[in-house]
């Protein structure tokens, strides 16, 4: 089984590719509870469908641009999980991310670490001091 997630929004997008190479899309609203909830959301959806973490053959994540937070969250999860598991992983961009991340591991591509594509220079909150 193969799984596509977008976390560049807060409402997170996981879909689960079985046997048939259809999408089947779950979505979860994470506002600020990704950090703590996307492994057990991933989880519990897999369990959903009688699956587990260890049954994941590959990983497709869109990696931007969107949420700095978001993004770096998910693809951290993403490449632990790939890591982990020893499982190829993809990452892509455009309105056609989860087609084309699909294609690339089906084809055999594995990136081994993906890396977020944020759209422009982060912004992050220099010290006041």
């Amino acid at each position: 089984m193969i799984i596509l997630l977008d976390t560049s929004t807060s409402e997170c997008r996981l879909g689960i590719v079985g046997n048939e190479s259809s999408v089947v899309w779950h979505t979860w609203q994470a506002n600020r509870e990704l950090a703590k909830g996307l492994l057990a959301y991933i989880n519990d959806t897999l369990q959903e469908q009688s699956s587990s973490i260890s049954d994941i053959s590959g990983i497709g994540v869109f990696k931007g641009p969107g949420s700095f937070t978001g993004l770096r969250i998910g693809l951290t999860v993403a490449n632990t999980l790939a890591d982990g598991l020893a499982i190829p992983i993809v990452g892509t961009s455009s309105d056609e991310w989860a087609e084309k991340a699909l294609k690339q591991l089906q084809d055999g591509k594995n990136e081994k670490i993906i890396l977020p594509d944020y759209g422009s220079e982060a912004h992050i909150t220099k010290p006041r001091k």
